[in-house]
């Protein structure tokens, strides 16, 4: 017995109600255009510049704490999230830390990062291991010299190369560290320092110069992809056709954006990675039911348009299920349990399947049955832009 998630035939009146679910997606797209002009987005570091330090922390994070551990440093407006996932171990806390790159500077200097670290880490990292070049201290030695400048220290049984302090040294005491036992900034000075209850395991960074590119760059890659849809379309069908494809591609696209923009998720590289991939799969699931649809205009040239188009979804409506629900399933899966890291990107394409799927009969038909199509196709049409559409592809 095969399993069928929709009957054979089916008969449901998608363009009983046009006018109003063509109405809805409109009002949405202008909420989300509103939202997106009220809220902003929070972009990530590749369109932003400056740098994101990833914190992972044994102690909760309160987001305000860490903000005023920071203050002293007078960075300007850093910008703090906790970052949460199911798949994460019980003590395993993260955060990711954003400074934008400071007045005059290409990038944030790692003077600047490592004064970050400290702070956090003198606030709430625990006990710090200060590492050193063993050519030059013994541990013994290394102590004596950190004593002599005020910073009790101890030696650790465990490493010949390294010393244990105190947990809530104030902040510059790294580099009182590096005068004693090293010769340069903490970074290539052959001493490195580690907290028992705080690490920073990625530290990325952009210049502003490079953001910027990368911004033209996205809108350019979304631009050239609408308008090379709208000219495959005009060509394999009609410019009707074309203009409901990229009438539901734009909706995707806004609506997706305004998405990002309400419930402030990080806007990067990868989420224009996944509105590209959102435009490539609504397109797909358009074009099918648009072949469909220009079949049924050859054979039935006397049903009304609205029926036509009805005949034509409902007949498709199985494959675009049984396609938008596997699809649904494995980004599900990987929105669980593919970590923080992957989140947005494959937030933005499941939000995107849902809503394609939807524009391609709300939207992208609703287009074509208030502008009109040609019903007898067996009379060529010097200006339909139709050359190709005998090509199956």
């Amino acid at each position: 017995m095969r399993l069928r998630l929709v009957p054979n035939e089916t008969n449901f009146n998608f363009f009983r109600y046009a006018r109003a679910t063509f109405g809805a997606s409109v009002v949405a797209m202008v909420l989300s255009i509103g939202i997106w002009l009220a809220m902003g987005l929070n972009f990530g570091i590749d369109f932003l510049g400056g740098t994101t330090l990833r914190v992972e922390s044994s102690q909760e994070v309160v987001v305000a704490d860490y903000r005023a551990a920071l203050e002293p440093l007078g960075l300007g407006d850093v910008a703090i999230t906790e970052v949460f996932d199911p798949t994460f171990e019980a003590g395993r806390n993260v955060a990711m830390v954003r400074i934008q790159a400071q007045e005059g500077q290409e990038s944030v200097a790692a003077d600047t990062v490592n004064a970050v670290e400290e702070a956090l880490g003198s606030a709430f990292g625990g006990a710090l291991s200060v590492s050193f070049d063993t050519g030059t201290w013994t541990q013994e030695a290394a102590a004596a010299a950190l004593a002599d400048a005020g910073i009790a220290a101890e030696i650790s049984t465990g490493d010949t190369s390294a010393l244990r302090l105190p947990a809530g040294l104030p902040v510059g005491s790294w580099q009182q560290i590096v005068d004693v036992l090293g010769t340069d900034q903490p970074t290539g000075s052959g001493v490195s320092f580690a907290y028992d209850g705080m690490t920073f395991p990625s530290v990325e960074s952009v210049g502003p110069k490079v953001s910027g590119e990368l911004i033209m760059t996205a809108l350019l890659a979304v631009g050239v992809s609408l308008a090379a849809i709208l000219i495959y379309i005009w060509l394999r069908f009609e410019w009707q056709f074309s203009l409901g494809a990229v009438a539901a591609l734009i909706h995707d696209v806004v609506l997706t954006i305004g998405v990002f923009s309400l419930l402030q998720i990080r806007f990067d590289l990868a989420t224009i990675a996944a509105l590209l991939t959102i435009i490539g799969y609504s397109i797909n699931d358009t074009v099918v039911i648009f072949d469909r649809l220009r079949e049924n205009l050859r054979k039935y040239k006397k049903m009304p348009l609205q029926d036509v188009m009805n005949l034509s979804a409902n007949e498709t409506l199985s494959r675009t299920l049984m396609t938008s629900g596997t699809t649904l399933l494995a980004l599900l899966a990987l929105l669980i349990l593919g970590g923080d890291v992957i989140r947005g990107f494959v937030f933005a394409i499941f939000w995107g399947v849902i809503v394609g799927t939807y524009s391609s009969i709300y939207v992208a038909k609703n287009v074509v049955l208030m502008i009109g199509v040609k019903r007898d196709w067996s009379k060529p049409d010097a200006n339909a832009g139709t050359q190709f559409s005998n090509i199956d592809a």
